[in-house]
């Protein structure tokens, strides 16, 4: 009980006591505290446990290694924080220059994100072997994506978008724009003037042309919010779960927190490296109001989101399970959550937004205060050793293919599928959480 008061007060604090942040100890600073606590640490990753320095090449561990590098660029003085994520790098890169990725995987490009900051790095340092390496992977990937990742052709809807991945064709999801296109984004912005001006020009254009082109499908007017997945070819076996006619047609059936997550933070992370004076900056800068408006709408009053964004606490499972071909699948009762890695993603994105002045403070500033206040007070759990846990996350969710058919897309999927489980110091919240941190303390 003790604990919880205090961590209530601390809560209380960071809200209200402007200035407080930058005058205590680091422990207090919860980006620093999340950190050294879980990602200098272990964390899990769709439940299984790693360690930073020796994880695999994938968009989680890459997740963690990114936030743990933007701590390391708002507190320079942790240089563990920066060695830790060049280890990461150079166990994953064996001392090449690629790592291998699967064909039209778009997940298996974000943990490049890394690689910018590194190059920088290393190449002040006088460091040209590891500092070419980093580009030439960066670069490997980036053309990975550009020229030869499957994308929508010109006989459907959604012409020249990114598949999510090969195994899921025609289809693009929420997630995808966090894992591709804002990598991307982050190549143009570090070389693509190497590339020409016309050539620049057409790559912002093409990366805009995936957050134009699955707004168009997903974003559902009068909910305001955007669904998970849309397919152009909705009539394909892999694309079961999407809507066969009418509006929205090619869409998944729910709201699902996590996805908009990943989609409203790669929004805010494209339009920071963009050139403002392109054509499509203000394209972009639409269509993340219309994101944060809605989100907006569906806060719970504690601060926090729901694994379903439309519904409360009082949604449950059906306890009926969806039949499929004369199986059921998703069978349990489990109520509606408070989700912690997509709260925290909001709450990033909130922050941010307001930060490059493309969401405007008075309307989004009570928004994002109120949000983070929530992530500490729902989310965090202080140990008796000073440690922190972040509760309360799903472990994963996806749709389809066709054969793993129970990823129907309902909300009894997302609440009672066989991979939806609820967990705990998953890297897809520590992440975001420290990422939040960062852009609250910058605050204060």
């Amino acid at each position: 009980m003790r604990q919880y008061v205090y961590l209530l007060f601390l809560a209380g604090c960071l809200s209200s006591c402007s200035g407080t942040l930058k005058g205590v100890k680091s422990s207090s600073v919860y980006s620093q505290k999340m950190v050294e606590n879980r990602a200098m640490k272990t964390f899990n990753t769709n439940r299984n446990e790693q360690q930073l320095a020796k994880a695999h090449w994938d968009y989680v561990p890459g997740l963690v290694a990114y936030s743990v590098l933007e701590a390391w660029r708002q507190y320079p003085e942790k240089t563990e924080y920066y060695n830790l994520v060049k280890a990461y790098a150079d166990h994953c890169l064996q001392g090449r220059d690629t790592v291998h990725v699967k064909e039209s995987n778009i997940d298996d490009l974000a943990a490049g994100k890394i690689l910018f900051t590194l190059y920088q790095e290393e190449l002040k340092k006088g460091n040209m072997a590891d500092a070419q390496r980093y580009k030439n992977c960066a670069t490997f990937l980036r053309n990975k994506l550009k020229f030869q990742h499957s994308r929508i052709d010109a006989s459907k809807p959604g012409t020249g978008g990114f598949f999510h991945k090969g195994i899921y064709p025609n289809q693009m999801w929420l997630d995808g724009l966090y894992m591709g296109p804002a990598l991307y984004a982050g190549w143009q912005y570090s070389y693509g003037k190497e590339e020409g001006a016309e050539a620049n020009r057409q790559s912002w254009e093409d990366i805009a042309l995936q957050f134009k082109t699955i707004h168009q499908f997903t974003y559902d007017q009068n909910k305001q919010l955007n669904y998970h997945g849309w397919s152009a070819d909705p009539s394909d076996e892999n694309s079961f779960w999407a809507k066969k006619e009418g509006p929205y047609k090619g869409t998944s059936p729910e709201f699902w927190a996590r996805g908009m997550g990943w989609y409203f933070a790669a929004l805010v992370d494209v339009l920071e490296v963009m050139p403002k004076e392109h054509a499509d900056y203000k394209n972009l800068t639409m269509i993340v109001n219309q994101v944060a408006a809605g989100l907006a709408k569906y806060q719970d009053k504690s601060g926090s989101w729901y694994q379903l964004l439309q519904y409360d606490a009082l949604k449950r499972a059906d306890g009926k399970g969806d039949e499929i071909g004369g199986e059921i699948y998703n069978k349990c009762d489990h109520a509606n959550y408070l989700e912690s890695s997509a709260s925290s993603m909001f709450t990033y994105a909130y922050l941010k937004g307001m930060r490059l002045g493309v969401l405007e403070k008075s309307t989004y500033q009570p928004v994002a205060e109120k949000a983070y206040k929530g992530l500490l007070k729902n989310f965090i759990r202080e140990e008796r050793a000073g440690e922190i846990d972040i509760l309360q996350s799903c472990a994963s969710a996806g749709l389809g293919p066709f054969k793993d058919i129970s990823r129907t897309g309902t909300a009894n999927y997302y609440l009672c599928g066989k991979d939806v489980t609820v967990t705990e110091n998953e890297g897809k919240a520590i992440g975001p959480f420290i990422l939040a941190s960062l852009e609250y303390e910058r605050t204060k």
